[in-house]
């Protein structure tokens, strides 16, 4: 049994084991008070490794409304991973954003380390549930999106792939260790995160920079091939969105970056349950529950 294994083992008999269903926890993260909350699906067995999916809600948000916007923990229960919703921070108890570089907000101008706060989130989790550290994923809307794109380059020996849907990346580089996987979910019609990038419509004054520039980024990091394979999905319904995707294969230890461009599409998230109307069209001809889960079970660290 490896050292790892065994301290793993050890810290679950010192914790009280979560069970399935929702639990909040809180963690002290430099003089900040934290918090996140963790859907354990029916069918989850504390004796194996469980892979985790990170879901990080958009700015002005919060973890229970991210619940309800994405859908996921239909998918954690149907797929059996572990869902966990970290909170943001803000002067509002559930108005809050994340620290993804140019965005968002409070969490930006407070230079707030939610990158350690997800490290330490991770620590956390692993005393109380049999999390398998070579599937741990992330994915978020909006300012969601871009703290995965950051957690992707700064905490990339603890993120084995990521999805951000609504959100381009918030540096101007990536500095990974390794190859980290990536699949983006975009609208064309994203108004509060403009697909070529500039200010959106939002409260958040970002000046975003392209969905271009995020995936170019990470071609270039991950060594993949610089020319995609470009396929246009078949329509399921009709309701004013199509469906492209671009794949940039063949990278370092098998890695990819896939765009999946959607013509129409708001700042939503696709095939979710949530119907803002201001956010403009949710497509029914893809979902990125379905579709990010197929990508992630591609992608565990190797």
């Amino acid at each position: 049994m490896s050292l790892t294994h065994s301290l793993l083992l050890m810290s679950l008999i010192a914790a009280d084991p979560l069970g399935p269903g929702d639990h909040t926890r809180t963690l002290k993260v430099g003089e900040l008070d934290r918090s996140y909350v963790v859907h354990i699906p029916p069918q989850y067995d504390a004796e194996k490794p469980t892979p985790i999916v990170l879901i990080y809600h958009g700015g002005g948000s919060n973890p229970q409304t991210m619940v309800r916007f994405c859908g996921m923990n239909h998918k954690s229960n149907e797929a059996n991973f572990i869902a966990v919703y970290p909170s943001g921070t803000g002067r509002l108890e559930k108005v809050l954003t994340f620290n993804g570089g140019n965005c968002c907000g409070y969490a930006m101008r407070r230079n707030v380390d939610d990158v350690e706060f997800t490290r330490k989130l991770l620590d956390d989790l692993a005393t109380v549930a049999n999390v398998d550290p070579k599937r741990v994923f992330a994915t978020g809307m909006s300012s969601g999106a871009i703290i995965s794109y950051r957690l992707a380059s700064e905490l990339s020996d603890r993120i084995a792939a990521i999805a951000p849907v609504g959100g381009p990346m918030g540096t101007e580089t990536c500095k990974p260790k390794r190859a980290v996987s990536v699949i983006h979910f975009h609208g064309t019609d994203d108004e509060n995160a403009p697909f070529k990038g500039g200010r959106g419509k939002g409260v958040s004054g970002t000046n975003f920079l392209s969905v271009e520039h995020s995936i170019q980024a990470w071609v270039k990091a991950n060594a993949c091939n610089e020319q995609p394979v470009v396929t246009k999905q078949q329509p399921r319904v009709n309701d004013g969105t199509s469906v492209i995707r671009k794949t940039y294969g063949e990278g370092k230890d098998g890695s990819e970056v896939v765009l999946i461009e959607i013509n129409g599409g708001g700042h939503t998230w696709p095939g979710g349950p949530s119907k803002v109307r201001f956010l403009g069209k949710t497509t029914k001809n893809i979902s990125a529950n379905d579709t990010m889960w197929e990508f992630f079970q591609k992608h565990p660290m190797k």
